[in-house]
């Protein structure tokens, strides 16, 4: 039985408008098939904020080109209050969006990663990866990982430009991201524990309700089909546009633990935070995700909010944004302290 409006938590009446914006948008600017989307029309409800070298909240910000041929760069963000500190993490950020919306320029990321540049805080290397359909798997994991070999060299200067990170050769770093930046953050992280880097040390992955999913459809699927924001005929568009032809939803990267999946129990993979919806369909994958992190020996810590929405963190106004700032905060000084 899906649900109805009457059984979603109460919102804001602007949420509501901004939700059913974004929805109404993705809806009727993409096509059926998953073969394109209308990039002209659908830009005008994804509103862009451009970087600023003036602090906002003792937050500066900057673009960095890293492929002019593939328009791949990232907006680089630090905290001004930290300038002189050692030891102070870089999170590198996958944005949210089905693989196929928003940018690392949008406004509610913009304002997301401002946050966790000022309140962990950390130097937040935002990463604007190719998306689909024009730009299929694995585009987007090799976007982010050559972001990674980027930021890792030597020659880039941007950390110590702002002078709040250590200049030793074990900068701790995090990968995180929301939605499917959370599926991008697992595998750019699996990639990343397997490589040996010159300057950086993964110490951590952040995921905020990671978009995985399989041909199984799930009670949560099944019970939240018409959940706000996000719906299983969404979800169901979002992989076709974003699979290579041919593949189904058991292909490894989305059912990260199915019958396709890399065994991972030998590799290094880092710590994990999971945090999961009370009303998003995706939460039994999510759930899935954990337990399969659980059984390769790995750690990880999992946060629930039984009354959020899938991004809800994109809401600074609504309680449980603040619980989970916090979270992201507690687990990388944990993991820094380790």
């Amino acid at each position: 039985m899906s649900s109805t409006k009457k059984n979603w938590p109460k919102l804001p009446l602007g949420i509501r408008f901004l939700i059913a914006a974004h929805s109404m948008s993705v809806d009727a600017f993409s096509r059926n098939d998953g073969s394109a989307v209308n990039r002209r029309l659908m830009n005008l409800f994804d509103p862009k904020a451009s970087p600023s070298r003036k602090p906002d909240n003792g937050v500066v910000s900057s673009d960095i080109v890293v492929d002019t041929t593939r328009k791949l760069w990232f907006r680089l963000y630090s905290n001004t209050t930290t300038a002189g500190k050692m030891f102070i993490p870089i999170v590198v950020y996958f944005h949210g969006g089905g693989f196929a919306y928003m940018a690392a320029n949008s406004m509610s990321y913009d304002d997301l990663c401002k946050r966790l540049a000022r309140e962990i805080p950390a130097v937040v290397v935002s990463v604007n990866y190719r998306l689909s359909p024009e730009h299929r798997y694995p585009s987007q994991y090799e976007d982010g990982f050559d972001v990674l070999k980027f930021i890792d060299n030597p020659d880039f200067e941007g950390f110590s430009a702002f002078g709040n990170t250590d200049t030793s050769s074990n900068k701790a770093f995090f990968i995180a991201g929301d939605s499917a930046g959370g599926n991008l953050a697992h595998h750019v992280a699996l990639k990343a524990c397997q490589h040996q880097f010159s300057r950086l040390k993964l110490r951590g992955v952040i995921a905020l309700q990671p978009f995985f999913g399989g041909e199984e459809r799930t009670e949560s699927e099944l019970k939240l089909a018409g959940a706000p924001l996000i719906s299983v005929k969404r979800t169901d568009w979002m992989w076709k546009a974003f699979l290579p032809h041919g593949y189904n939803r058991d292909h490894q990267v989305v059912n990260v633990f199915g019958p396709n999946s890399v065994d991972i129990s030998d590799l290094p993979f880092p710590p994990t935070l999971v945090f999961i919806g009370g009303f998003d369909p995706l939460q039994d994958w999510q759930r899935k995700y954990v337990e399969g992190l659980n059984k390769s020996g790995k750690h990880v810590y999992k946060i629930e909010y039984p009354n959020a929405i899938h991004g809800f963190y994109a809401f600074p106004q609504l309680p449980d944004t603040s619980l989970l700032m916090a979270e992201i905060k507690n687990f990388v000084l944990k993991q820094l302290d380790q």
